[in-house]
This record gives C-alpha cells, structure tokens and sequence, in this order.
C-alpha cells in the first residue's frame, strides 16, 4: 500500500514530514483526496480533523475495504488515527514518531498494549477469512491470552464462531463445483483457466468455496493444495442463502455450488465472473 500525505497551508511541514517518510505531500483537494482513498491509498491528513471527516465521510465503506486514514496536527505533535487503526493506521501513526509526533491510539486492544487479531494476521502475511469473529477474540484478548494456533495440514478443522481462522491475503475468491471423481489435474486446469480468462493470478485468491457435500473430494482438496490455497466447505443453507439463479445442482438439493460457495466467502459480494463450466468442472470468482 502507497501512502500520500495532503495538507492545507503548512508546506514547509509537509516537505518536512515528506523528507523524512519519503511519502508523496499533495495540496489539499476535496476531489484528490476521495481519488486516493478509492485507490486504496493509506492517507496521512495535515490539517484539521473536520475537514477530512467532512470529505471522506459521504465515500465511507467498512474498515475491511477502506484504506488507513491518520490526522496529522498542524504543529506536528500528534498523529491520530481516524480510521483503519487495525487495518494500518495504528502503525502509520507510529511512523510519524520519526517527526517528533506522539501516536494517539485508541483501539482497545493495541491501547493496553495488545496485539489484534487483525495484527497477527497482518504480521503473518495473513488475512482473516471470517470476518465476523474478530470481535468476540478481540474481547477475549482484551480479558487474557488467547492461543494462535498454527496448522499446516493436511488437515480438517472445525471451528466455531468465536475462531479467526487466517489466511493468505488476497481479493479474489473461487467457487468450485465439479462432477464426482473428477482427477485433481482437471480441476487445478479449470482454475487456472478461469482465473487466466478474468486476468488474475492465483496468488490473489485468499480463498476457494465448494459444497461440503464435496469434503471427501480427494481430487478437489488436491487441486486446491495444488494452487496453495485454503478450500472452505459451506454448509447447505449458507449456499441457498445466496442470491444466486439456480443451477443443475438443484439436483443434489442446491441452488448452485460455484456461484454461491464463492459469495459466501466475499467481502464485497460482487460476482466477477459468472459460473462456467469446464469439462466437468464449474467455477466462478467473487471478489
């Protein structure tokens, strides 16, 4: 991630903080800054807090998706992370200190002193998959220690709701059906066809999805092990949940399999490409 600095009348300041972090210092603009945030860039804010409140907050989205965001005070004393402070803008605070400013951070974890889940992932060239248990382990880390446990596998692991499991990063997810018996060599094919044709590599996939009517697939976990990613099975509920058209697995009680297994693992829920059908292999990408 790039980071950009924007200030309003301190110049010198900017080019000051600029020298030191070798971060890109542009003059403020409404338009500017809500390019760079869209671009994901982690943005450091010169300036009074309202105005980036004001600017930023008609383009806001969820902390998983929205870049870091740190107010910078005028006279360079503090550095305040506005948004994203898990997600990159407790530790850009904490570079600012380079420029005699004093990080404020107020996340409850890394404010006692405490690493976030979201941290751990990071500092492991990990994401965590399911989003929604981080609150319940943050609680728990903020009451006591909480065990990381690490699993190369071949493995199967069942885990409950209150459990991060993490990943490799990524921003792409693959929905995975295919025929019984179908050989891992056709299925890696598939994939990698597919994600050849919407122009990804399989390295920014942070997950595959099938049914876990397909858990005693050898050929599907080793296709996925192939591409040295992680295979999640979703139940059936989870995968007729999705608002998906119905396919030929409504034969098996389903109203797909590629489709909604990779839906139901997205973070944005935008289907970048639609289920299609490789031999006997269907795939589709979400993102």
């Amino acid at each position: 991630m790039s980071n950009v600095l924007f200030y309003i009348e301190d110049r010198d300041a900017a080019e000051e903080v600029s020298s030191i972090t070798g971060w890109p210092s542009r003059p403020f603009s409404k338009e500017g800054m809500i390019s760079a945030f869209r671009e994901g860039q982690g943005i450091v804010a010169l300036m009074a807090a309202g105005i980036v409140v004001r600017t930023l907050g008609p383009v806001l989205g969820d902390k998983w998706t929205d870049p870091p965001v740190v107010l910078l005070t005028p006279d360079l004393g503090y550095a305040v992370p506005l948004l994203g402070g898990h997600h990159g803008a407790n530790q850009l605070a904490r570079e600012l200190e380079a420029v005699g400013a004093r990080p404020l951070i107020t996340t409850a974890t890394e404010a006692r002193g405490l690493r976030a889940v979201e941290v751990v992932a990071s500092e492991h060239g990990m994401a965590v998959l399911n989003r929604g248990s981080t609150r319940a382990v943050n609680a728990a880390i903020l009451r006591g220690e909480v065990p990381l446990h690490v699993i190369t596998g071949p493995a199967m692991v069942m885990v409950g709701p209150a459990v991060s499991i993490m990943c490799r990063q990524g921003d792409h997810f693959v929905g995975i059906g295919c025929n019984r018996g179908t050989p891992s060599g056709e299925i890696e094919g598939a994939v990698r066809s597919a994600l050849a044709e919407a122009g990804l590599d399989p390295d920014r996939v942070m997950a595959f999805a099938t049914t876990r009517k397909k858990a005693d697939e050898a050929g599907l976990t080793e296709a996925v092990a192939n591409l040295g990613g992680n295979l999640v099975y979703i139940d059936d509920r989870t995968i007729n949940d999705q608002p998906v058209e119905p396919s030929q697995a409504a034969l098996i009680g389903l109203k797909g399999v590629a489709e909604p297994a990779a839906l139901a693992i997205s973070i944005r829920k935008e289907l970048v490409m639609r289920r299609r059908a490789y031999g006997n292999v269907t795939v589709a990408i979400a993102r």
